[in-house]
């Protein structure tokens, strides 16, 4: 096919393009990435961190609303291990609104949000009234999502009256350091889950990603501070074998182990491992 001079410039740029796209990032453009983003978020106003952290609070409880609807329908159809599985499967979606939407997760700002800290770009009063803002705003959007989920059993015959205390009880039996070391692993995953989804370039390729990584904590039955918040606090609105001292101790560890599972495992380690060979990155 004979191709004119008029189009072979284009077809080259298209096939560079394609090239670009294709070519896997290389670490320290990663580690870039993320002090730039941090940065950004670093520097938004209040009220906007706010207002985005209450929307990833609502987006993310569509998990725990799928969760349900899934046991409430399997429970007792399918063996328990199948059940495991399809809750898990269960897990990742509304991961997949909050991070493809660029809503505010404060278990992704464990890590992200202390990079350029370590790249001494802001402070750590900086660091600590971000992750207060998003933290908050986290916990405001699940608890109305939990309010949500309490009436709903009662008007949808898709959830059972039990589903919710069966999600909770899944992750209050357990002693403090358990719950620590758990809350540490999800932490740890999700410090992975912000590094590859900026290592990515298409939308598919980061939902891959979040599907993979979020699973895998449904599996482990990890602690998820946010996620967890909602699964518990709708147990306590709608049950009497779960209470607020439940909830309060849950919480109170699993997000401390979420804290260092990404500040340790993910943000200090790919720090330490990048910026040795790579100055200034937070400069561009």
């Amino acid at each position: 096919m004979k191709i004119t001079r008029e189009g072979q410039p284009m077809r080259n740029r298209r096939n560079d393009l394609k090239d670009v796209l294709n070519k896997p990032k290389q670490i320290d453009e990663i580690l870039k990435e993320q002090i730039e983003m941090a940065m950004h978020e670093h520097n938004r106003s209040s009220q906007d961190l706010f207002l985005s952290a209450i929307s990833a609070g609502l987006d993310v409880g569509f998990s725990v609303f799928l969760m349900a609807v899934v046991y409430s329908l399997f429970h007792g159809v399918v063996n328990p291990s199948v059940l495991h599985v399809l809750l898990a499967l269960a897990y990742p979606l509304g991961f997949i609104f909050v991070v493809i939407g660029k809503s505010e997760l404060f278990t992704e700002h464990t890590t992200l949000a202390v990079i350029p800290v370590l790249n001494k770009d802001v402070s750590l009063k900086s660091l600590m009234f971000l992750w207060g803002v998003i933290y908050v705003g986290n916990l405001l959007g699940g608890y109305a999502f939990s309010l949500i989920l309490s009436v709903l059993p009662s008007a949808v015959e898709v959830i059972s009256l039990n589903a919710f205390e069966s999600l909770a009880q899944k992750l209050i039996d357990f002693p403090w350091y358990i719950i620590l070391l758990s809350g540490l692993l999800a932490g740890w995953l999700m410090g992975l889950l912000s590094w590859l989804v900026t290592s990515s370039q298409e939308t598919i390729s980061r939902i891959i990603i979040i599907v993979l990584i979020t699973s895998v904590i449904g599996m482990g039955g990890l602690h998820h501070s946010i996620v967890g918040s909602i699964e518990i606090f709708t147990a306590v609105l709608t049950s009497e074998a779960i209470g607020l001292a439940d909830y309060g101790w849950v919480q109170l560890w699993a997000t401390l182990g979420n804290i260092v599972g990404g500040v340790v495992f993910v943000a200090f380690v790919k720090f330490s491992h990048v910026n040795p060979r790579s100055k200034h990155l937070g400069n561009g």
